[in-house]
């Protein structure tokens, strides 16, 4: 950094030493690192007098210092040490201040999901049945949603309509896409606010050691699964991949605290005894709710 301006590692430096500060009343650096030296220039250049902070090994940062290191950012319309940790979008940081730090901003999907919802689609759109919605998931009234539908796969998700008998005691279903990437920071927020109204949770994906694992992570309380006659004959150890056999101990310890009569033990004994499975696209339309927990 020059004498003026202060870098992002100068601001994350700052910012722990600011977190140090709350549980003590001083934290000593040494002038030999880099950025502080360059901090102190700053000091000086923004007329910020170290006194007896500073001695020829070291510079001592207590709770003042810090307040003028803030006092000097305000006046120049720049995000003071904790706004630049606080994870804001650019929109935010603008408000905050001049400078941005993209390092450290909140990503522009970090609270978006894909929602499925009733067509809602304009005249000059081809007629179609569901509408795919990209939201902010803090935006959807969880209270007017009867039952979460989490989908995994996005051709799935695309595909997806609620209008089966499996989910016929539904009228308000809130169908998701699990996300990848892009969406599955907004996913996991969303489930978890959702877990705590402890209404139905739906987990609609592969049916292998990976998807029911990943339904249990996310708390799903359901599987939409065919019924299982069909499924045993259609169950392939092709669905079964080698590469997830880092899920099999988590599923293994889930079927030992069940009951032996709940309703998904035949289910899991297809994936962990037999090792076989089916992709989500290949399950079909016949599709029933089996209680995961």
């Amino acid at each position: 950094m020059d004498d003026q301006t202060l870098t992002a590692q100068a601001y994350k430096k700052l910012s722990e030493i600011e977190r140090q500060l709350r549980k003590q009343t001083r934290v000593d650096k040494k002038r030999s690192q880099q950025w502080v030296a360059t901090f102190i220039r700053w000091c000086y250049a923004h007329e910020i007098e170290l006194g007896p902070r500073l001695s020829h090994q070291s510079l001592r940062f207590d709770r003042a210092l810090i307040q003028q290191v803030n006092e000097a950012l305000r006046s120049q319309r720049l995000a003071t040490i904790e706004q630049w940790q606080s994870g804001l979008t650019s929109a935010a940081q603008a408000e905050q201040g001049v400078n941005e730090d993209k390092t450290n901003r909140e990503g522009p999907r970090a609270q978006r999901v894909l929602v499925n919802t009733p067509d809602r689609s304009p005249a000059w759109l081809s007629a179609q049945q569901r509408s795919m919605h990209d939201v902010d998931w803090r935006d959807i009234n969880l209270e007017a949603c009867d039952v979460l539908i989490q989908v995994e796969n996005l051709d799935s998700f695309y595909a997806f309509s609620p209008q089966i008998p499996a989910l016929s005691d539904y009228a308000h279903p809130l169908i998701i896409y699990r996300g990848d990437s892009h969406y599955g920071g907004g996913f996991k927020q969303l489930a978890s606010a959702w877990n705590a109204t402890q209404k139905p949770h739906i987990y609609a994906g592969d049916f292998d050691v990976k998807g029911v694992s990943i339904a249990l992570s996310t708390g799903a309380s359901h599987l939409l699964l065919p019924p299982l006659i069909w499924l045993t004959e259609q169950a392939s150890t092709l669905h079964d991949p080698a590469k997830q056999l880092e899920h099999r101990p988590r599923l293994q310890r889930h079927r030992d605290q069940l009951p032996a009569a709940h309703p998904i033990q035949p289910y899991l004994s297809l994936l962990l005894d037999q090792q076989r499975g089916l992709r989500q696209q290949w399950l079909g339309e016949q599709l029933e709710r089996v209680a995961l927990v």
